[in-house]
C-alpha cells in the first residue's frame, strides 16, 4: 500500500468521537496502513476505546484547552508534530467549524494548500481526493504534487462509519507551542439549543419544509409529521435565511448533509444548493404543486399537491394509524 499513515481530526461530543469522527477513520483504514487520530480534551484517554475500535492505532493528545478556540492551539500542536519529523501521507479533516479553522490554519503553518469539499478519497502513489461540482452532476479528481501531507477537508456522509474491532489506541501527548497573540481568543459563554427527537443529521426519517410553505407558522406541520414518522425536522436554505427555522435545521451544501432512508421534501423547488445536501438520501419524497419543480428529478415518489392540502391529509392518516 502506497499511502503509509494517515492522520484523522478526531472531535467529540457528549457521547464520545462525533459520527464524521468515525467515518473518516472508517475510510483512512481503506487507504492506509496505520491510522492515527488527533483529539483535545479534559479526557481524551476515554476516547481511545471508540477511536481504536474504528482503527485509530496512536491518539495525539492535545489536552484541555480550557475556554480556547480549538484552531489555534490544535493547529499549532499538529504542525509541531510534522516539523518534529512525525509525518503523514495525509491529515483527514471534517468539514466542521472547528476542523475548518484548524485546517485553514495548519495550512498556513505547513505552507500546503488545502483541497476542500472533499467526498470521496482514491488510494494510489499518491492520496486524490473527489469533489461534486456543477450541483454533483460532476465529479472532479484531485491530487497534491507537492511536499508536505495532503490536508483534505470531507464532507459529512461521504463515508459510512464501520467498526474494525480493534483495541484501544495508545494516547500519546501533543505539546501546544507557545502561539503568542493568535491564541488570546476565548469562549466566554455556551449556548446549546433545546431539541428532541434524533439529531437532524443522524435520523432515519428527515421531513424538510421550503418556501411553498407559504409562512412561518406553517413549518409547524413539518415538525408534526417528523414527530409522527420519529424522524427530524429540516429545512432549505430558503426559509432558514428568511428567518422562519434556525440555521441547525437547514438541509443543503451551506447546511447539513443528510443520507436517512427516507427523506421527504415538502414545498422544496429543489435547487441546486439543497439537492446536494440530501439527493444521496435512499427514498426521496417529493411534494409540490408545480410539477416542472427540479426536487421530482431525484424524487423516488412524486406528489404533485399543495402542501397545504397533502401535509394536514398525512398527518391525520398517521394519528388515525395510531
Amino acid at each position: 500500500m502506497a499511502i503509509e499513515k494517515v492522520w484523522v481530526l478526531a472531535e467529540a461530543g457528549d457521547a464520545g468521537p462525533t459520527p464524521i469522527t468515525l467515518e473518516l477513520l472508517t475510510e483512512a483504514r481503506s487507504v492506509a496502513g496505520t491510522v492515527e487520530a488527533i483529539a483535545w480534551g479534559s479526557d481524551t484517554a476515554s476516547l481511545a476505546g471508540a477511536l481504536g475500535e474504528y482503527g485509530a492505532s496512536t491518539v495525539y493528545d492535545v489536552g484541555d484547552l480550557a475556554n480556547a478556540l480549538p484552531g489555534v492551539p490544535v493547529a499549532s500542536a499538529i504542525a509541531a508534530l510534522v516539523e518534529g519529523g512525525n509525518v503523514p501521507d495525509a491529515i483527514l479533516i471534517p468539514a466542521t467549524y472547528d476542523g475548518r479553522d484548524v485546517a485553514g490554519r495548519l495550512s498556513a503553518k505547513l505552507d500546503v494548500p488545502v483541497l476542500t469539499n472533499v467526498t470521496g478519497l482514491v488510494a494510489g502513489d499518491r492520496l486524490s481526493s473527489q469533489h461534486p461540482i456543477f450541483g454533483g452532476s460532476q465529479i472532479v479528481t484531485a491530487t497534491f504534487t507537492g511536499k508536505g501531507p495532503g490536508i483534505f477537508v470531507i464532507r459529512a456522509k461521504s463515508f459510512v462509519a464501520e467498526s474494525a474491532g480493534g483495541s484501544a489506541a495508545t494516547v500519546t501527548p501533543a505539546s501546544v507551542p507557545d502561539a503568542g497573540a493568535t491564541n488570546t481568543a476565548a469562549i466566554t459563554e455556551r449556548h446549546v439549543e433545546e431539541s428532541s427527537g434524533p439529531k437532524l443529521d443522524e435520523a432515519p426519517v428527515v421531513v424538510s419544509g421550503g418556501r411553498g410553505l407559504g409562512d412561518a407558522a406553517n413549518y409547524e406541520l413539518i415538525e408534526q409529521l417528523a414527530k409522527l414518522l420519529k424522524g427530524a425536522a429540516g429545512a432549505s436554505r430558503a426559509i432558514v435565511d428568511a428567518g422562519w427555522v434556525p440555521y441547525s435545521h437547514q438541509v443543503g451544501q451551506t447546511g447539513k448533509t443528510v443520507k436517512p432512508t427516507v427523506y421527504v421534501a415538502c414545498g422544496i423547488s429543489g435547487a441546486t444548493q439543497h439537492l446536494v445536501g440530501m439527493k444521496g438520501s435512499k427514498n426521496i419524497i417529493a411534494i409540490n404543486k408545480d410539477q416542472e419543480a427540479p426536487i421530482f428529478s431525484v424524487a423516488d415518489l412524486g406528489i404533485v399537491g399543495d402542501v397545504h392540502k397533502v401535509l394536514p391529509a398525512l398527518i391525520e392518516a398517521l394519528k388515525a394509524k395510531g
